[in-house]
């Protein structure tokens, strides 16, 4: 056992800062072992704090403190004391004052990049959530907000690029040889805001003129080398700039906005005012060695971050347990624009994918909490799927009820009224209740309350009356330190399909005027009843299009309901739901057979559906591609929710995977053929949706009997002129037992073993495959000279690729899985505990398991637990998934 638990912070508990920072100055010299900061803080007690008196106390982490000033005098030992997390000084002025601390760090040292720290040559900072405090001591909170001026002093050989946030407003030469430059960001910030980097880098640069006319010079500043990589990116960053001036009314405010991109980083980007920092794989794109999904998460995330702008800089939040409200809105934001460049209704069926992959799972399991957390152990832990994920569908639950013009006055008004303000979703909300004139009294109760509700509707059609009755209710289940909840605020857009295929006007009780076909009903009560007048004749509803709410659905649909639907429904994302939900029940059958021996139907209405979109004159293929995939086995997992038999779900899957080819088999040829693309490569909608549709059809195609799906899988990836085509093939050899396997790997390697972003996925392919031997195979490639531990994407690719997406191998029967991944979280809690934590969420679902795995699962989680000098970040995960 840990010899001292960490003790957890709570969202009541908070107070305003006792102190404020009216202007922060640092000056800091570079050095790999020694870099040290003299940092100047203009302070003042907070009016807002009840605390009038006091000692002043600073956070601070692995810094060595060599002295400390007030209004210039050096202070004796006797007047302050310094422990693991803090400077506590005993007595301060009672009015303003001038506090000076020096410190050196040493960022070669610096594992955890969280602060300041040094990998590949690169000077690099991570701030968010508390890392500033391992840079300089400090208020280290969002609520303490002030003007940043940075001089940064390096070598000119070894760092002839240094940057800051805001605008460069000096630079010049030293007397030791060495160079300087100085930023001032006139916005005020808290410190997980800052960021400085500095290297041996080249940089793209481009301009932006914007709506007011000013001109915004953008630079892209990437290892070298790799300059010709950014011009999807750079693009993506002007389309975002000018979408959120016209969707939102957002400008952007200083004179330069950059861009670095690095290889060793913990998360995606970091939103840095002026100066973000990306993981370098959002940011380079080639067709040559990034996918069509490549381009598509660089667009986006270059898009969140830039929007963060305004939806978490010049507005930031009150305290971490108001995470959602930047992270979550602006989320929203992203998924908004990227629906705007792209597809609407493939967007929307891969952001609810994700939600039911990812926070469904958390909402239904031991870390189930709040999109407003009540209390936490280790900040690092909640940026979850349910503050992203859930925090955004929250904003379109908002957007769905007021409509776009009303949504668009309450943001406006949000923006008016919290500029350079530290909010919290209150604020948020009163905004947009105020600007919509909307009333989110009960809406509130989305942030407070964890668990996913449950929307069970039932329909009865009267031919006599011509009447349509609809009634729904709600339930949510206790999830961890909640038993009982408080209905919700629940909005269900609502359609009805007639015989001919087609949807009717919808005239509810009390209406003299048909309506709309597709009406959004308020479902606030446990329970409500709807009538339809004039339905001439027996419907199908259609509900929740669009996913209007991040609700688990129970209609009384019979599988004739689900076939006419996913042929007929007008709404894109219904119709794909339809098929889903047909599809998901033909496997659970298929699953249930396993055990019982009962024959399953065979279900030849979606093969017969897959055939006729292939075949049809006029189709999408980006949405035929989403449309005809089948679930998949991790969502399998999740629908049967306890006993879980991994090896019955895999088998299942495959053998219907194997019956739809069969069955398809003219259809997914011609189409294959017919959406090949020729030209040159283009990252657009229209292109990247025929090779997404072509490749679907290859993986039908190659599980069908015989092999003429392994020879143009391995034809496609000797030929393939693009990546998406390349890896869409080796994906498919990957995971057969043939000879064209392994010669496509070794030719994979050979091509690309200097390339580490494309190594990347070359790790990731063979941890997800699913042949026999995969573990054995992940161990080996841990010793690959293109992998390390200290790097996070290649530890992603790898070892955390097994444990989250190959079901099969994690959940090996004999528990080897469980245990190798338990033995890596351990390893990368001594280097860097945010992505151990991370990785052990792949034990998350433990009890829904059957026996004999949930036994060994919970031993290695027993282990983790148990292990003497644990992380916050690990201990945190282990002991409330245990609980």
């Amino acid at each position: 056992m840990r010899t001292e638990d960490p003790r957890p912070i709570r969202l009541k508990d908070y107070t305003p800062p006792a102190f404020a920072i009216d202007e922060a100055m640092l000056d800091i010299e570079l050095d790999p072992a020694r870099t040290r900061v003299h940092s100047t803080l203009k302070m003042r007690r907070n009016p807002a704090s009840k605390e009038t008196a006091g000692p002043l106390v600073l956070d601070g982490e692995k810094l060595k403190l060599l002295e400390v000033r007030i209004d210039g005098e050096l202070l004796g030992p006797n007047r302050y004391s310094v422990d693991g997390e803090h400077l506590t000084i005993h007595e301060v002025p009672e009015g303003k004052f001038t506090l000076e601390t020096v410190t050196t760090c040493a960022p070669e040292e610096n594992t955890a990049l969280t602060g300041l720290y040094l990998s590949d040559g690169i000077y690099c900072t991570q701030c968010e959530a508390e890392g500033f405090r391992r840079i300089a001591y400090y208020l280290d909170r969002p609520d303490a907000m002030t003007v940043f001026r940075t001089r940064i002093t390096g070598d000119r050989k070894k760092t002839p690029v240094l940057l800051s946030n805001g605008n460069p407003v000096k630079s010049g030469k030293t007397k030791d040889g060495r160079h300087f430059v100085e930023w001032h960001d006139p916005f005020p910030k808290p410190a997980y805001l800052f960021a400085l980097v500095a290297g041996d880098l080249a940089h793209v640069e481009d301009k932006f003129v914007t709506m007011s006319g000013r001109e915004v010079t953008l630079r892209i500043f990437v290892e070298k080398g790799n300059e010709d990589r950014c011009a999807y990116a750079m693009e993506a960053l002007k389309r975002a700039m000018k979408w959120d001036e016209e969707r939102f009314g957002r400008e952007y405010d200083l004179d330069i906005f950059m861009i670095v991109a690095v290889s060793a980083f913990n998360m995606g980007a970091m939103e840095n005012k002026g100066l973000n920092v990306f993981n370098d794989k959002y940011i380079l794109a080639r067709p040559d060695t990034a996918t069509d999904a490549d381009y598509a998460a660089i667009e986006a995330i270059i898009a969140h971050e830039y929007f963060h702008n305004w939806t978490g800089n010049r507005i930031t939040c009150r305290d971490w347990f108001q995470l959602c409200l930047k992270e979550g809105l602006t989320v929203f934001r992203d998924q908004e624009f990227t629906s705007d460049m792209r597809s609407r209704p493939v967007k929307r069926i891969s952001d609810v994918r994700l939600l039911r992959a990812h926070q469904f799972p958390e909402d239904g399991g031991p870390l189930a909490h709040p999109v407003r957390p009540e209390s936490y152990i280790e900040i690092n832990n909640f940026y979850t799927a349910t503050v992203y994920e859930k925090g955004a569908e929250l904003c379109r639950m908002i957007h769905t009820m007021a409509g776009p013009k009303r949504f668009r006055k309450g943001m406006d008004l949000y923006f008016e009224r919290h500029d350079g303000e530290a909010a919290t979703v209150e604020n948020f909300l009163d905004a947009l209740a105020d600007g919509a004139k909307l009333d989110l009294t009960q809406f509130k109760r989305w942030y407070r309350q964890s668990g996913t509700p449950e929307v069970l509707a039932s329909g009865r059609y009267d031919a006599a009356r011509k009447t349509y009755t609809l009634k729904m209710s709600q339930v949510c289940q206790a999830t961890p330190g909640q038993p009982h909840k408080e209905p919700y605020h629940i909005p269900v857009a609502v359609g009805l399909v007639g015989p001919d295929g087609k949807d009717m006007a919808l005239t509810l009780d009390g209406e003299d005027k048909p309506g709309a076909k597709t009406r959004v009903l308020n479902l606030t009560e446990r329970e409500a009843t709807w009538r339809f007048r004039n339905v001439e004749a027996k419907p199908v509803p259609s509900l929740l299009r669009g996913f209007t709410a991040p609700v688990k659905l129970s209609a009384n649909l019979k599988e004739r309901d689900l076939v006419f639907l996913m042929r007929h429904d007008s709404d894109s994302f219904n119709r794909w739901e339809a098929a889903q939900r047909y599809a998901t029940g033909l496997l659970v059958a298929m699953v249930e057979a396993e055990k019982t021996g009962v024959p399953a139907r065979k279900g030849g209405a979606f093969a017969e559906m897959v055939n006729d979109l292939l075949t049809a004159k006029k189709i999408d293929p980006d949405f035929v591609a989403q449309i005809i995939l089948l679930p998949s086995e991790q969502t399998l997992a999740q629908i049967i929710g306890q006993e879980v038999d991994v090896d019955a779900i895999h088998a299942a899957r495959e053998r219907l995977r194997a019956s739809i080819a069969t069955q398809t088999k003219d259809a997914l040829l011609a189409a294959y053929t017919r959406m090949e693309v020729t030209g040159p490569y283009r990252p657009d909608a229209d292109h990247a949706g025929r090779r997404a549709l072509r490749n679907v059809c290859l993986g039908y195609l190659s599980a069908a009997p015989g092999d003429e799906g392994i020879a143009l899988a391995a034809g496609q990836f000797r030929t393939a002129d693009n990546m998406t085509d390349s890896i869409a093939a080796l994906s498919v050899l990957s995971n057969i037992d043939c000879p064209e396997r392994r010669e496509a790997l070794d030719a994979f390697h050979e091509r690309w073993k200097g390339d580490h972003l494309a190594m990347d996925k070359w790790f990731s392919i063979q941890a997800m495959s699913s042949l026999p031997g995969t573990l054995d195979e992940v161990k080996r490639l841990t010793g690959h000279p293109a992998f390390t531990m200290k790097n996070p994407n290649k530890v992603r690719a790898l070892i955390t690729n097994f444990a989250a997406a190959n079901q099969l191998h994690f959940h090996a029967k004999d528990g080897a899985g469980y245990r190798f991944i338990a033995d890596k979280v351990l390893e990368l809690d001594k280097l860097n505990p945010q992505v151990g934590a991370r990785m052990l969420g792949a034990f998350k679902s433990w009890r829904q398991t059957e026996p004999k795995r949930r036994k060994l699962m919970q031993k290695e989680l027993k282990r983790i637990a148990g292990t003497e000098g644990l992380s916050r970040d690990v201990y945190e995960i282990a002991t409330k998934t245990l609980a």
